[in-house]
């Protein structure tokens, strides 16, 4: 029987009594980085916790041993790390002050998606759920343990970083039939990436890094994981409802990242300038139907977008009912024009008698309508003086000038979206737009904060205008100050724009005043604003004697060396 104390807690192989794995290399004293569960922990009487394997803002998943079935598995364990704390002395999951009920909920949220899960084992690209349990104040999900690597390490080691289109269809497109079964039971991924998807050791891609949409979600209760080029504009807080075509466009997008080499660009980037193509080297050996599956389903709006799986599957494999939806998709952008109908009984039209007096009258007509504009065009430019037309310059607006019909006023764009302002022909007619980037806490990310040019300015026509457009909140990364001097700890957030909430800790501690927790987790990106917690040790503190417990001390001190004993008095009875 296999022995817990000889496994290694990095691969879970027997070791005996090395201090090193000869399998993976990890030293068998390596501590887990806090506030995550220690090595060797016991989960629900069952379940051992071993290295952490990654981390989000919803959850992490370690590396486990099922003592039962004496096999390894994998544990994902609910700890959002924006409201909750654990420390060194207490497992138990402690959640900041305010957030208890948006922690039941999002922690609902996710038994809900891994209890879903756990009733779809079977499937060829699903991992298998087989346990959902409660320890440590949170919930915990358990499945198998695959052995293989991510598809993005498959790529890079091989020879070229990129498949042909064979290949590529044999690893990827079992991964449509489960996608579309996951859809079904309701459950969107939103986080498809080379990343998550893992080859095992006989060549199968099988499905992971599932987590609820609120960490998959910008500007949610959670700091959120998106993977930038495979996750949809959508789910950066664009306008626009996630849903199957979310999975769509990142799965479209892992086919191109294995197809052509490259990571796709961000939607984000690709809202203002959509720069993704296939390059022509490799547009030359793909069909021309797996292309036009990866332009359909590479849409930047949703609503543009392949909609399913079945959809998806049918135009890359060439399926002859999608041929239309393909050319329909070529006549969105240039739509090529139709001749009328035919009448199934059409009058034959009488032949035009010739006749010379028509086309002469027509002639001179003409003639004289080109002459006229001839005599307008010289009277208002050559001999405009000699020409006066009754108008006086007094007579015109008190004496101004009349308006160049090339001046335009200028609109007021803050507040508006930048990509809408720099789609609309009105605008782009009468201007050219410079865009620059700046960091605004008030306005949501894409939309336009100032102008270059105050509204209602008249300018020429084609007039340069910068629009300087929110980034949103500033990103910054939190340093670690856990072991520093409250004092100094404060003072390096509060520099870079964190706010700061102290809170007493009686444990752990090696001097007064010094941080030996914080949370959200250092190490990571978050907006300026947000608030740090940071668990302070505070030495216990000796209560100073009151003035009456100073004077009965004193007393006694007195009434003990006066009574000395008869002896030694000198006085005898």
């Amino acid at each position: 029987m296999i022995s817990t104390d000889n496994l290694c807690m990095s691969c879970m192989h027997e070791i005996g009594d090395e201090k090193k794995c000869p399998y993976c290399g990890y030293y068998t004293d390596s501590a887990q980085i806090s506030p995550y569960l220690p090595v060797r922990t016991v989960i629900a009487n069952r379940y051992l916790v071993g290295k952490i394997l990654e981390y989000n803002g919803e959850g992490a998943t370690y590396i486990g041993w099922d003592i039962s079935e004496r096999k390894p598995v994998k544990i994902r364990e609910f700890i959002p790390d924006s409201f909750s704390i654990r420390t060194s002395s207490d497992l138990n999951l402690r959640i900041m002050m305010g957030n208890e009920s948006i922690f039941a909920e999002l922690r609902q949220s996710f038994e809900e998606l891994w209890t879903k899960l756990a009733r779809l084992r079977g499937l060829s690209a699903l991992i298998s759920v087989t346990d959902i349990v409660e320890d440590y104040g949170t919930s915990y999900a358990i499945y198998d343990h695959v052995e293989g690597i991510s598809l993005r390490d498959f790529l890079l080691r091989s020879k070229t970083g990129y498949l042909s289109w064979e290949k590529a269809r044999q690893i990827l497109m079992p991964i449509l039939s489960t996608l579309g079964t996951l859809h079904s039971s309701g459950i969107i991924h939103r986080g498809i990436s080379p990343s998550t998807l893992i080859i095992d050791k006989e060549g199968k891609v099988k499905i992971e890094g599932f987590s609820i949409g609120a960490a998959r979600t910008a500007r949610s209760d959670l700091n959120s994981q998106l993977f930038d080029g495979y996750a949809a504009i959508e789910q950066y807080g664009f306008e626009g409802q996630q849903g199957t075509w979310t999975d769509i466009y990142a799965f479209a997008a892992v086919l191109y990242r294995t197809l052509i080499g490259s990571d796709p660009v961000s939607a984000k980037e690709r809202m203002s300038n959509d720069r993704l193509m296939v390059p022509g080297k490799f547009a030359e050996a793909l069909p021309a139907y797996v292309i036009n599956g990866l332009i359909n389903a590479l849409q930047i709006l949703p609503e543009d977008r392949t909609r399913s799986v079945e959809q998806l599957r049918a135009e890359l494999s060439a399926s002859p009912s999608v041929t239309a939806s393909a050319n329909q998709y070529r006549s969105r952008s240039s739509p090529a024009p139709q001749k009328p109908a035919a009448p199934k009984n059409p009058t034959p039209k009488p032949a035009p008698k010739k006749n010379g007096l028509p086309v002469i009258i027509t002639a001179a007509v003409i003639s004289i309508i080109i002459g006229l504009a001839v005599f307008i065009v010289l009277a208002l430019t050559v001999f405009k003086d000699t020409f006066n037309f009754g108008i006086s310059n007094s007579s015109i607006s008190g004496g101004t000038a009349i308006a160049d019909a090339s001046m335009v006023p200028v609109p007021d764009f803050t507040g508006k979206s930048f990509v809408d302002v720099n789609a609309n022909p009105v605008f782009t007619k009468n201007f050219t737009f410079e865009e620059e980037r700046v960091y605004d806490s008030d306005v949501a990310d894409g939309y336009i904060v100032r102008q270059s040019i105050a509204p209602d300015t008249s300018v020429q026509a084609g007039t340069v205008i910068k629009l300087y457009v929110s980034k949103g909140k500033e990103i910054v990364e939190l340093p670690d100050v856990v072991g520093w001097n409250i004092s100094l700890a404060k003072a390096k957030l509060e520099e870079l724009g964190f706010t700061i909430k102290q809170i007493s800790a009686e444990d752990g501690g090696r001097s007064d005043g010094e941080v030996i927790h914080m949370a959200p987790l250092p190490g990571k990106n978050y907006e300026t604003g947000t608030e740090i917690i940071l668990s302070v040790y505070s030495a216990p503190t000796t209560i100073p004697p009151t003035e009456e417990e100073t004077e009965e001390e004193t007393e006694e001190e007195t009434e003990e060396e006066t009574e000395l004993p008869v002896e030694e008095s000198g006085y005898s009875e």
